[in-house]
């Protein structure tokens, strides 16, 4: 399987690459972001770019892909809504509508919330705009999967580039332990959100929102 990953650089994206490049299913990992990973690996290659925006140039880098793990997001924490539309909604859907005319057999997979809001009408600025994103994204012709997980817990060595995020993090990581035998089905580590993408990606699922227990089922 040849996987893409956009926010490879984010927290989520960090574990998420870890999943990859440790899955034997997986022969090529290509990231496409701003910034470099500082990690060297076989199967792992780099697209490094500006412009997330606009992709008519690369068209030929984006072919043959059978599968997209989108992790790339904003945080809302100080940010108005047409700043986080503009990266939630117009940013994505850059990227997925080039992808599902080059690659109509993909399977793209997106990292959503929990409590995001399909109706698009709620009070919640982040829960609308990525509502919006969602549905969006299930229209495009090719195979799309929201994935809405709970809590997160960053693998070792990664952090946030939130700074109210690692604020967060940094007095809940010795609890990480004790929260996930307490709410097994609603904590996850990265690299777990990680393997139930790629797991679903090749094997499906029979819902195209999957909550955390969907989650939590596909991992076993």
């Amino acid at each position: 399987m040849k996987v893409l990953i956009f926010g490879a650089t984010g927290m989520v994206g960090q574990g998420v690459v870890r999943a990859c490049l440790a899955d034997q299913s997986v022969k090529l990992v290509e990231t496409i972001g701003r910034n470099p990973l500082n990690l060297q690996h076989p199967k792992l290659r780099e697209l490094l770019r500006s412009d997330l925006f606009h992709y008519d140039d690369i068209e030929d880098r984006l072919r043959g892909f059978d599968a997209c793990l989108f992790c790339l997001g904003l945080s809302s924490f100080g940010v108005k809504e047409d700043a986080y539309t503009r990266i939630t909604y117009d940013l994505t859907m850059a990227a997925a509508r080039i992808l599902a005319r080059l690659n109509p057999g993909m399977t793209f997979l997106y990292i959503s919330g929990a409590h995001t809001d399909s109706t698009e009408k709620g009070k919640s600025m982040w829960a609308r705009v990525k509502g919006r994103t969602e549905n969006a994204l299930l229209q495009l012709p090719f195979t799309a999967y929201m994935f809405r997980p709970g809590a997160m817990q960053p693998v070792p060595g990664t952090r946030s580039k939130t700074w109210a995020y690692n604020l967060l993090y940094l007095p809940l990581k010795p609890l990480f332990p004790l929260l996930r035998r307490m709410f097994p089905n609603h904590v996850f580590t990265t690299e777990e959100i990680g393997r139930a993408m790629l797991a679903v990606a090749r094997d499906g699922y029979e819902k195209r929102i999957l909550e955390t227990l969907d989650i939590r089922r596909v991992l076993g």
